[in-house]
């Protein structure tokens, strides 16, 4: 059954462009491009702007928090179920999940017992003792809750052998992408910048996923912390909303990507406290740094930092911050697919997957994004709106 989206303009990824074309699907994936297809059966695409599948290189599907931490795995699953079907909704066909998701959730999406984006999964991040992702508590003891279970290994090290051997239980956990959190979080400056893991550990471990055929992510505000991975080999670096003119060049030069995830520093919030407000301008002026150095950039989201249903806010703030609109669809799609090292996704492209978005309106507005989207296709197939 060939199917053919006739009517409608079609966004070159790549190159920015958009056209009037037809895309053929047969079998979950993209055939044919062109104008005039023929088909068995014809979807009217009139008015619509179609779009590759969205790709959300850093959001959390399955974890709600630290104070959720220690429901059982089946809660946190089952809570994912509305978030899932919500993402792929709006139009995230794909998901590099940061740290929460587990290989079995990974894989069930994949067999179709649930709806939602494609995941690659990283399970659980890597850190020094006490970095994020220790969850020593001193009042009960080592923690051993659900982020501490077989599925989502235990990821604190000390040194490049503990640091080797935490690669080693990420991978032999079905983990995509090895993550690694280099720096404290956005919510105390200092601890953003303080770099909290060794150059010979963040070599070992970029070195032993080299070893397993796994990229590294790194969680990294600080500016010394995001060169240090970068010359280490790191993939890329997430967030980076304390980047300095110096440590973009580094990023440039070593062609590492940055994920910005500006979504949870750039939004309103009333009241605004103190720290934000320094954040906010921290991570603009970063993000600034980042595109006028040439670094090669991938949309993140850091949803559920704010709700899952917000994160298509994430591409306003980067048009707002100085991408230009191609850019910013181009960041969201055939970018992050090269990030992801993924070939079968975010372009239209003979033999890709038919991960489709149909969107009303302007591509150079940014505005309402969730509210203008028609439909969505994933491999082919129809996502049923509502809940």
């Amino acid at each position: 059954m060939r199917t053919v989206l006739h009517g409608g303009a079609v966004l070159d990824a790549r190159g920015g462009s958009v056209s009037a074309a037809d895309i053929t699907v047969e079998d979950g994936r993209i055939v044919d491009i062109a104008a005039g297809l023929d088909g068995d059966e014809g979807v009217d695409c009139s008015g619509l702007t179609l779009l590759p599948g969205l790709i959300d290189c850093h959001a959390h599907m399955a974890f709600a928090g630290l104070e959720d931490s220690s429901s059982p795995p089946t809660y946190r699953l089952l809570e994912a179920v509305p978030k899932l079907r919500r993402t792929l909704q709006l139009g995230v066909t794909t998901v590099r999940d940061a740290w929460g998701a587990d290989a079995g959730l990974r894989d069930a999406i994949e067999a179709g017992h649930a709806a939602g984006p494609r995941l690659l999964v990283s399970l659980a991040q890597l850190c020094g003792t006490g970095g994020i992702g220790d969850h020593f508590r001193p009042d009960i003891g080592e923690y051993h809750g659900a982020l501490g279970s077989p599925h989502l290994p235990r990821g604190v090290f000390d040194g490049p052998v503990q640091a080797r051997n935490a690669v080693r239980r990420m991978v032999r956990s079905g983990a995509d992408v090895i993550k690694v959190t280099a720096t404290g979080s956005m919510t105390t400056p200092q601890a953003a910048d303080l770099q909290q893991v060794a150059d010979d550990e963040m070599a070992e471990i970029v070195a032993e996923a080299a070893r397993a055929g796994r990229h590294v992510m790194v969680h990294a505000h600080g500016a010394r912390a995001a060169e240090a991975a970068a010359r280490a080999g790191a993939r890329s670096i997430e967030h980076g909303a304390r980047l300095d003119e110096k440590a973009a060049a580094v990023l440039a030069e070593t062609r590492t990507w940055l994920v910005p995830t500006l979504l949870p520093s750039q939004a309103d919030r009333d009241p605004l406290p103190d720290w934000l407000a320094e954040a906010q301008q921290a991570a603009a002026q970063a993000f600034r740094w980042a595109l006028q150095a040439g670094v090669p950039i991938a949309m993140g989201t850091d949803c559920p930092v704010l709700p899952h249903e917000r994160r298509l806010e994430e591409l306003g703030h980067m048009h707002r911050l100085g991408m230009a609109p191609p850019d910013v669809w181009r960041a969201a799609t055939y970018d992050a697919a090269r990030l992801l090292d993924r070939d079968d996704i975010g372009l239209f492209e003979p033999g890709r997957r038919a991960d489709v978005v149909a969107l009303r309106g302007e591509v150079t507005s940014f505005d309402c994004l969730d509210e203008r989207i028609a439909w969505v296709r994933k491999d082919g197939h129809l996502v049923p709106a509502g809940d």
